[in-house]
């Protein structure tokens, strides 16, 4: 194989019709689970992205591991946004969708994912099935879809498939992945480097039958298609890197010099570590798979207890899981990382849909007050360098640090500046000179809460750990007075941290209307929607917070400044509806519940739990709504 060999043009690449400029797209690829629709979204996105597209994908998994095929339920796939621009954000209504069965589609009209005119693919053997049910639910299903406007194009996947394999549902993914790089000119021979990529262990043979069917749906597409489109590329000032947020995750780690990570499987954090098993030795880092979310989270206290501050990755129910090691953490002062990976929730709930429904157990979820750092990444770059900047705070503070990104962080894919390293990001090595005898393992700081840490393996330097309530001595103490000041020493650390904090900046004027404020990874669409709407004139703004505990600084001046303020957050609050059964019991979202208390502002909010992303739309329409409301009054 020689990957640097051009793709041969051949005549009906001459007689295509010549592609239409956009500045973005959304394309969605559904299919019956194992179908490998997810595969093809992910490399028609790091095509997309390594062509210097910006770029966002949305991965549409199912709750079941094997769900029934051909149903709604049973959808996976993906969805990407490409852009000339930056793209932050799945968007709003697709412009193109290729489905494997008619079923799959149902999944996502159902969320509203087509417009009138979006273009939808499906694989047409369903109309010629030998079971007479499924022919007529093929034809009732396209009747629908007909009547919502959809631009409809029955496609002969399974049988161009078999013209180069025996098994079409073994390779249709990769011809999909041919239409649509044939659809949206993308650069083929990047394609085939993604698939030899993926499928190098499979061997040789492998890879070239999906050449072959990767070359077979371009041919195809170019010969039939009736429309094509180019998003142009903006090129780059600087090198760019492409990855989704739990691949950033454990570059991050690796970046900031951990050596030790321990986690149990969970969705959907896992492939954190399916990325650190293969890649974490060679940076001399070690992964630990451990019997279950305790024992996961025990190890790593005990790894950081010995001198070398360790990471566990989790979600919420394994969150929920390690509460009561957090608090031992947290009383003896121990450095630690917990990156919690964010899904529906409560109990099982949606382990593959995205949900913010973590902050307040990340807050309070340990017996007694238990302070500690929560930062919040909002991009997939800031996925990887908050790794650095947790690991040293854990450090500084001798405290727990809970990173929180979530599920739409966690599966996209985008490009970011390729990070310089610095020696800065790295652990220094552990302190082994002697400790001084006449400085107690917690003699803290009475101003900032702080004090130094000794290493139980220098000499002089071992000291009691206990979960029990003590002095500075480490003795155990059950005196009122000590007991007071322990906690208040532990509190303090947070009050020092936010005072080295700057206040956040508001984008787009610092006074106006509406405010809408944010965290996590709603980011995008937030910003997308306020730009929007600052574009029509309106005095709107939005605030976009990262540090989450200690709260960052300055918030009531801000807030203060506008007449009305919402956060948006992908988790639950009773909408304020006159007709609102909840009344004065009304539930408000995690972060507006947070404000409310700290700034004493009536922050209201959007939220919702559908289980996907925000897309810019909802906001607007909520923005306008308010809008709306002010004007009349």
């Amino acid at each position: 194989m020689n990957l640097s060999t051009s793709i041969a043009t051949t005549k009906r690449e001459a007689s295509a019709i010549e592609p239409l400029a956009v500045s973005e797209a959304i394309i969605e690829i559904v299919s019956d689970s194992g179908e490998g629709s997810q595969t093809v979204g992910q490399i028609f996105g790091i095509v997309s992205a390594r062509m210097g597209n910006g770029t966002w994908t949305v991965e549409i998994i199912p709750a079941e591991i094997e769900p029934p095929s051909r149903s709604p339920a049973g959808a996976s796939g993906n969805r990407v946004r490409i852009g000339t621009d930056v793209v932050t954000n799945m968007g709003d209504t697709a412009d193109v969708a290729v489905a494997f069965n008619e079923q799959v589609l149902y999944s996502r009209t159902d969320k509203d994912a087509f417009r009138e005119g979006s273009h939808i693919f499906i694989e047409n053997k369903w109309a010629s099935s030998p079971q007479e049910s499924i022919r007529k639910a093929y034809a009732t299903a396209l009747a629908e879809f007909r009547s919502y406007g959809y631009d409809l194009h029955e496609i002969p996947m399974e049988e161009e498939c078999l013209r180069h394999v025996s098994d079409a549902k073994r390779g249709k993914n990769i011809w999909v992945l041919g239409l649509l790089c044939a659809l949206y000119d993308r650069d083929l021979n990047l394609a085939r480097e993604e698939i030899e990529r993926k499928l190098a262990r499979k061997g040789a043979e492998v890879v070239e039958k999906n050449f072959t069917l990767l070359q077979a749906g371009y041919d195809w597409g170019l010969a039939n298609l009736t429309f094509r489109f180019i998003v142009p590329v903006r090129p780059s000032k600087e090198a760019m890197v492409v990855m989704n947020g739990n691949q950033a995750i454990g570059l991050g780690a690796m970046a900031a010099g951990f050596e030790v990570c321990s986690m149990y499987p969970i969705t959907p954090a896992t492939s954190a570590s399916h990325y650190l098993a293969s890649v974490f030795k060679e940076a001399g880092g070690f992964l630990h798979q451990a019997e279950d979310e305790i024992a996961a989270i025990g190890f790593a206290i005990g790894t950081s207890y010995a001198g070398k501050t360790a990471l566990t990755i989790t979600s919420g129910p394994g969150l929920a899981l390690k509460t009561e090691f957090i608090g031992l953490a947290v009383m003896a002062e121990i450095p630690l990382v917990i990156v919690d990976v964010q899904r529906g929730g409560p109990s099982t709930g949606l382990p593959t849909r995205v949900e913010q429904s973590d902050l307040l157990a990340a807050l309070f979820a340990s017996p007694g007050d238990s302070p500690k750092i929560i930062l919040a990444p909002s991009t997939i770059d800031e996925c990887f360098h908050f790794m650095i900047t947790a690991r040293r705070l854990a450090e500084m503070f001798r405290t727990p640090v809970i990173v929180l990104t979530d599920a739409n962080l966690a599966t996209g894919v985008q490009p970011f500046p390729r990070p310089k390293v610095s020696e800065q990001w790295m652990a220094a090595p552990v302190d082994m000179s002697p400790w001084d005898k006449s400085v107690a393992p917690y003699e803290w700081d009475p101003k900032t809460g702080l004090s130094q840490r000794p290493i139980p393996g220098q000499k002089d330097g071992q000291y009691i750990l206990t979960g029990l309530a003590h002095d500075e001595k480490s003795h155990v103490a059950y005196v009122s007075k000590i007991n007071q000041r322990t906690h208040e020493v532990r509190s303090r650390k947070l009050a020092t941290l936010q005072r080295s904090l700057n206040p956040p900046v508001p984008n787009g004027d610092p006074e106006g209307d509406v405010l809408v404020v944010g965290w996590g990874s709603t980011r995008g669409a937030i910003e997308e929607a306020v730009e929007k709407i600052r574009q029509e004139g309106e005095k709107v703004s939005s605030l976009h917070l990262r540090i989450l505990s200690p709260i960052e600084p300055g918030l009531k001046d801000i807030l203060s400044k506008f007449k009305r303020v919402i956060t948006v957050e992908i988790n639950f609050s009773d909408y304020p509806d006159p007709g609102d059964p909840a009344g004065d019991a009304r539930r408000y979202s995690q972060l507006a519940f947070c404000l409310r208390s700290h700034t004493f502002i009536d922050v209201d909010c959007l939220s919702m739990v559908h289980g996907i992303p925000f897309s810019p739309a909802i906001i607007q329409t909520e923005i306008r709504r308010i809008l709306k409301s002010l004007n009349s009054t």
